[in-house]
């Protein structure tokens, strides 16, 4: 054994062994290699994340360490100071919320904290998980995005645990997530606008594949039902929670003969985007159209008129996820709830009053 291979070749680490309906197995690296046709330095790049490893080489000796349920001992000792914060999307100030949160917590804590997006997609690349395993964090949080399952068999084989934020979909019950009551938040919107008045209510929803999204528009149809209003598709709007939508499909709700007279737009940044269709199309907030957004962002309440909005604590789900996912690292032991869920709250301002006599 050469001086320059690295620790974890010089270690008597032993799988895991598996659980569930296969055999308990144990295997040391040095099996491993052996199992797999490569050297014992070999399978140590594969663990260590390096990338001058053949694709078909790496493929086998993850699916071995899949297998025999690998679990690398002494990552307390090998773990860089750092926890990675992954969004599929970074921008605007949502994001900084969350930044912060996670910020505050890693401070305390001694840690740093690394970046990264995955350009829109609600899983990262394999490359993301590659340098994630070289780099030994603390622990991973996901932000509107989740692993699939040979990502998670990589981070948990380098036992680097992750906790996803707001999940896009459903993560597995075994995967911690922490989120908010997105429905009870859409349903406070849309009963608040109800009990000003408002009859015909139209709404813009964020992406439908996104748990959250699809939680806040039920939420506003059942605000509906339950009041005896009819939900009315050609009043519902899929966005993507961006200001582009927001201003687009508002000029369309806003154009038709018989306009709502209120909107629930499912974030704030859509709630601006409708502010600039409304104002674009002669119309008055609130006196000729109500809007409630979603998040609270900073820049609510100082639009013109202030934004009445559902506030979404981001940056206390930000530091419970920070904090999860310290704690799974220092082997702690699992959450005694996997899915963790924040209060969302009303926040009445000035953009929602009585509809107009006659409407």
């Amino acid at each position: 054994m050469t001086p320059s291979e690295p620790a974890e070749t010089r270690t008597e680490d032993r799988p895991t062994p598996p659980t569930g309906d296969r055999p308990a197995q144990t295997a040391t690296l040095a099996e491993i290699a052996r199992e797999a046709g490569v050297s014992a330095p070999t399978v140590s790049k594969v663990l260590n994340g390096r990338a001058d490893v053949a694709p078909a080489t790496r493929s086998r000796v993850e699916e071995l360490l899949r297998a025999y349920g690998y679990r690398r001992r002494r990552a307390e000792a090998t773990r860089s100071p750092l926890i990675d914060l992954v969004f599929h999307e970074l921008e605007s100030a949502w994001a900084m919320e969350v930044i912060r949160g996670v910020e505050n917590v890693a401070r305390d804590a001694g840690l740093s904290v690394v970046l990264s997006e995955s350009a829109g997609r609600l899983t990262p690349g394999r490359t993301w998980a590659d340098q994630v395993a070289a780099r030994r964090p603390h622990g991973v949080i996901l932000v509107l995005s989740g692993l699939d399952e040979s990502q998670r068999a990589l981070l948990t084989s380098r036992s680097i645990p992750f906790v996803v934020m707001d999940p896009a979909g459903d993560p597995g019950a075994d995967v911690p997530s922490i989120g908010a009551t997105n429905w009870q938040g859409g349903l406070a919107a849309t009963r608040h606008l109800v009990d000003l008045g408002h009859r015909r209510i139209g709404a813009i929803s964020g992406p439908p594949q996104m748990m959250c999204s699809r939680a806040r528009i039920d939420g506003y149809r059942a605000a509906l039902e339950t009041a005896g209003l009819p939900v009315e598709q050609d009043l519902i709007k899929i966005g993507d929670f961006h200001h582009e939508a927001g201003y687009r499909l508002g000029r369309e709700l806003l154009s038709q003969d018989d306009r709502p007279t209120a909107v629930f737009a499912g974030n704030d940044l859509q709630a601006l985007g409708l502010y600039e269709a409304a104002r674009e199309l002669g119309l008055r907030i609130p006196e000729d159209v109500s809007v409630v957004g979603f998040d609270d962002l900073p820049v609510a309440r100082w639009v013109g008129p202030p934004l009445t909005t559902v506030r979404q604590p981001l940056m206390e789900m930000a530091e419970a996820a920070a904090r999860l996912v310290l704690e799974l690292g220092r082997g702690e032991g699992a959450p005694t709830a996997t899915r963790v869920e924040l209060a969302t709250s009303l926040v009445v301002r000035t953009s929602t009053g009585e509809p107009l006599a006659g409407r």
